[in-house]
């Protein structure tokens, strides 16, 4: 079955059911909550048919619903070189090639990082001048789309200058289809931001990238620091995997700390108690602002296809936020914008090689 095949929908996505912490439950739960919203979209579910067809019964969405049976799961300690030699009937390896053969337009999974990395490069493969693939991931933010695009967040920790101009025109390209924004402004994640601060290769990305904003259509901010990943400062903000990992794993820690120590401490005292229900409204709205779940999905940048990495704890609340995600960037031909972004980088240094050889 191809998505083109599929006439009940305008828009077909590839799930695969078995790789969340608690098995497949959470994640039929989660297309169930998506699909009551969306009853546009089919999904092609890979797992375990026997597995899935009780939960997709129970939840009544089987008109939406093709099950791909799919024997074999990639679980969290599987290592990615193994899964590529061993992973081919695997609900991770099935849900990738329905994108890789066109049957659907985005493929969404909550197992292991590592793996669906490798099997999405080995099936999908890079696009056209991409050396390094990224992860780009959302960020609560105080601008007004409520997010910012960070990238890399650990696809590879090495990004030279020509990496993270890539990383420049895939962060904008994945604003513009992903947050709606026109004309995203971008960042390059540094120490300072002082021109004369940083690593060798941030400097130069700095030019290369100051000099494809206007060609690639977005605006170029300069150097930014750790602080203005949930400013407004920037909406897009480019790093090397190494960085940007330790920076989400940072934020998602501090997060979940203040959080801890917001409820211990209005459960203090009698009056702590009393000031917690006077600020129940804020401190809801406030919760909202900043759950994960809201946020749940890392983008896979870079491939001939786009790939969705779900938390592998992600709850019916968060599987649905990723399905969204997937049904947004599919619905804007995403993946054909990011390829032609990405070829504009080569003409780029291209034609910065013919300049400089010109000058000297």
């Amino acid at each position: 079955m191809s998505a083109t095949d599929q006439s009940t929908a305008a828009l077909v996505i590839s799930v695969d059911a078995m790789g969340g912490d608690e098995g497949p439950a959470p994640i039929v739960a989660g297309l169930a909550r998506f699909l009551g919203a969306n009853p546009d979209t089919h999904i092609l579910l890979h797992g375990r048919k026997a597995d899935l067809e009780p939960l997709v019964t129970k939840r009544k969405i089987g008109n939406s619903v093709t099950i791909v049976d799919a024997p074999d799961v990639v679980t969290m300690t599987d290592k990615p070189s193994h899964v590529m030699r061993h992973g081919k009937s695997t609900s991770m390896w099935s849900a990738i090639d329905s994108v890789r053969n066109k049957e659907a337009s985005v493929c969404v999974s909550c197992g292991n990082t590592g793996a669906l990395m490798a099997v999405s490069m080995i099936r999908l493969r890079k696009a056209e001048g991409v050396n390094r693939p990224a992860i780009a991931c959302l960020w609560p933010s105080r601008n007004k789309a409520g997010f910012n695009v960070m990238l890399d967040a650990g696809a590879d920790i090495r990004a030279d200058e020509e990496d993270l101009l890539t990383y420049a025109l895939m962060g904008a390209s994945y604003a513009r289809n992903g947050l709606g924004l026109s004309k995203p402004r971008v960042g390059l994640l540094n120490v300072g931001t002082e021109d004369h601060k940083g690593r060798a290769e941030l400097k130069v990305a700095h030019d290369m990238i100051s000099t494809a904003a206007p060609r690639g259509d977005f605006e170029y901010v300069g150097f930014v620091e750790g602080g203005d990943l949930p400013g407004s400062r920037v909406d897009v903000v480019v790093t090397d995997g190494f960085t940007g990992n330790i920076a989400l794993k940072t934020g998602e820690g501090t997060a979940n700390f203040v959080s801890e120590s917001l409820r211990a401490a209005f459960k203090t005292t009698w009056f702590s108690r009393i000031a917690a229900l006077l600020a129940m409204t804020s401190l809801s709205r406030l919760k909202k602002k900043i759950d994960p779940r809201r946020v749940n999905g890392g983008v896979f940048l870079g491939l001939n296809g786009t790939v969705i990495k779900s938390h592998g704890s992600a709850d019916a609340t968060g599987v649905a936020a990723a399905v969204s995600l997937a049904a947004q960037l599919g619905r804007s031909g995403f993946s054909d914008k990011l390829a032609a972004r990405v070829a504009s980088a080569a003409v780029l240094a291209q034609d910065d090689q013919t300049d400089s050889a010109t000058k000297d």
